[in-house]
């Protein structure tokens, strides 16, 4: 059996149109969702101008209208969708690194249908369950934003346990996710500073506690002094460069955006202040169960990442107001769901 519905298909180019798709009925070990809202992130810029054969969306949350064999979550379980379809069989899968699988079945949004259209095919292991408490848009915080931004902090822990400043290149949604899990983690006694280029974004991450640098202006980020750890969330060549220059001894650059590359001087920037370079790729789905109790706690405060809603019907909106650098988290959702 399956079920057909509307659902916005990337041309590419910068185009979105809407047209019949078709979704399967859930198999074996199977959900089918009805999704409420799918969050907008900058790694779905290449399919909204390159296009895409299936639809896009990896930050989904929405609700259980179907259930396979073998599973255990109730219809009408509210939550949301861990991006990687992870084997949960391989060395990377048995010690909970599920972000570092070596089989995955599948990336959401990516190889098959995500959160955009208004039914997702999940395997319920890397669906998550929430709590009443949280408000369904506001649970698509638990994926990049809490998500990736929490996982980097303890990557960045593994070199600096004792970390007492943070730097932050790149004030869109996961270095607003980085301050204020950074806020959270370590209180406000911590200095966190967050560059940008873009006016906006800096008087908003300033709303969050963030010590706002101007990244066009080298003196401003030389400034910072000698943090800890810096961040690279915008996934510039230059942003990683800068970094580094500032990074105080024994201190970490953790890569979280994806994009450009860095050139390193081995001895200049790695053995003699002994730095480390890390990557910071997505998040464990073990992780999500402290976040949520974060959620739970602090939602009004993470919320409020979420800076424009737009229905489905306005996607291309969603696009056109996110690609303008003047937002924090933008969602987009569907109007007919049970949450």
């Amino acid at each position: 059996m399956s079920r057909s519905a509307i659902a916005p298909r990337f041309i590419g180019e910068g185009r979105i149109q809407f047209e019949e798709r078709t979704y399967s009925e859930p198999g074996d070990g199977q959900l089918l969702l009805r999704v409420a809202a799918n969050a907008v992130c900058g790694t779905d810029r290449s399919q909204y101008f390159q296009g895409s054969a299936v639809v896009p969306g990896h930050e989904a949350a929405g609700v259980v209208i179907g259930v396979g064999r073998g599973t255990i979550s109730p219809v009408g379980t509210r939550g949301v969708v861990f991006l990687m379809d992870y084997c949960g069989a391989c060395r990377s899968c048995l010690i909970g690194a599920t972000n570092q699988c070596l089989a995955k079945r599948d990336d959401m949004g990516f190889s098959v249908d995500g959160g955009y259209g208004p039914y997702e095919l999940v395997h319920e292991s890397n669906f998550f369950p929430i709590s009443d408490a949280i408000e369904i848009g506001n649970a698509t915080m638990l994926l990049d934003v809490m998500g990736t931004s929490g996982h980097a902090l303890r990557r960045a822990e593994l070199v600096r346990p004792d970390i007492e400043s943070i730097y932050i290149a790149g004030a869109g949604p996961i270095g607003l996710g980085l301050l204020v899990m950074a806020r959270l983690r370590y209180g406000s006694d911590v200095p966190v500073h967050i560059s940008d280029v873009s006016p906006w974004r800096l008087e908003f991450a300033e709303s969050f506690d963030g010590i706002p640098v101007d990244a066009s202006n080298p003196r401003a980020i030389e400034a910072v002094g000698t943090p800890d750890i810096a961040f690279d969330s915008s996934g510039k060549q230059l942003a990683r460069r800068a970094a580094l220059d500032i990074l105080g001894k024994r201190g970490a650059l953790v890569c979280v955006g994806h994009g450009e590359t860095v050139t390193l001087d081995v001895s200049k920037d790695l053995l003699e202040p002994e730095h480390a370079v890390l990557g910071s790729e997505y998040f464990r789905y073990d992780e999500m169960s402290a976040n949520l109790a974060l959620l739970e706690e602090h939602q009004d405060d993470i919320a409020r990442i979420i800076s424009h809603r737009f229905p489905v019907e306005r996607i291309s909106e969603a696009f056109e107001v996110f690609l303008s650098g003047e937002t924090g988290k933008v969602l987009v959702t569907q109007g007919n769901h049970d949450a």
